[in-house]
């Protein structure tokens, strides 16, 4: 995968994963293991995730299938 973001879009594409971990976390904490909250938490986890490799990476998958991004 070849970098396609610059360093000002991987530090949000960073911080917003993180962000989301954490909600995640807060959900699953505060919902228990009710079916809603823990498949918000999942998916949290799950974007949240993606995101914080996309800013490590340089990589973002949107632009690579052909979108323009303004980060």
């Amino acid at each position: 995968m070849q970098c396609n973001i610059d360093a000002k879009g991987k530090a949000v594409r960073l911080v917003i994963g993180l962000a989301t971990v954490v909600a995640g976390i807060l959900i699953l904490t505060l919902g228990g293991t009710d079916p809603l909250p823990l498949g918000l938490s999942i998916g949290c986890f799950l974007g949240g995730g993606f995101a914080v490799f996309e800013g490590w990476s340089g990589w973002c998958a949107v632009r690579a299938l052909g979108f323009k991004t303004p980060l």
